[in-house]
């Protein structure tokens, strides 16, 4: 899934980027906790929506009309995730980017 889900590695980098800045900047315990999980929510979630797409796309020939309203509703979750993901990461790492630039 990794080599083949071309918005699975961009949000692996992301997570990746969040952790290495968490580390240097030496987030609080609960901050990072925050962080783990909105970042396990997104992977999570776009895993799900990856297997039950292809899940649908297997039935393709028997699709149901409702198959179209269940691949955009995973789509949607992933997004609303990944937005939610990324206001928690503003509001964490804000006070720590904005101390750094002021000193």
């Amino acid at each position: 899934m990794v080599k083949s889900e071309r918005n699975f590695q961009i949000e692996l980098f992301a997570a990746y980027t969040v952790f290495v800045l968490a580390i240097w900047l030496r987030i609080e315990r609960w901050e990072a906790v925050a962080l783990f999980l909105t970042v396990g929510l997104v992977l999570i979630l776009e895993v799900l929506n990856t297997a039950l797409e292809r899940i649908v796309n297997i039935l393709k020939p028997a699709m149901h009309p409702w198959a179209k309203v269940v691949k955009d509703a995973l789509a949607a979750a992933v997004f609303l995730a990944c937005l939610i993901s990324v206001w928690v990461g503003i509001f964490i790492f804000w006070p720590y980017f904005w101390g750094i630039f002021l000193a």
